[in-house]
């Protein structure tokens, strides 16, 4: 079997577990002007286990400001905060390209418990 850069390399399923995914809610979806690359700056409530966690993600395109307000996102929980210009981001929101290469949200489709965690 040939490989290349567009093939993944195979994990084992306790390495999957140590990825820690969570839902929360969008609270607070803000403007970044500060950010390389076009991005909102997000407040999201993952509950009491974990709290409120910011996040600056790269949506513009698909997303409004108004629109992000209340909505379920999934994130990454346990990545180690990443400076972006002068904000910290917390966890990871999670997307994927629409079919110009944009990023979409991952969501569920309808309303879960937050804090709940992706198995």
């Amino acid at each position: 079997m040939k490989t290349d850069e567009s093939q993944t390399a195979a994990i084992s399923f306790a390495d999957f577990m140590k990825v820690d995914i969570r839902v929360g809610r969008i609270v607070t979806a803000e403007a970044f002007p500060q950010a390389r690359k076009p991005a909102f700056k997000l407040t999201i409530d993952f509950g009491p286990e974990i709290g409120l966690k910011r996040s600056s993600a790269q949506i513009t395109t698909n997303h409004t400001l108004q629109d992000l307000i209340g909505s379920q996102v999934l994130a990454v929980v346990n990545f180690p905060p990443r400076q972006i210009g002068p904000f910290m981001s917390e966890v990871l929101t999670l997307g994927v390209p629409d079919a110009d290469g944009e990023v979409m949200l991952i969501r569920p489709d309808r309303d879960v418990p937050i804090g709940g965690r992706l198995y």
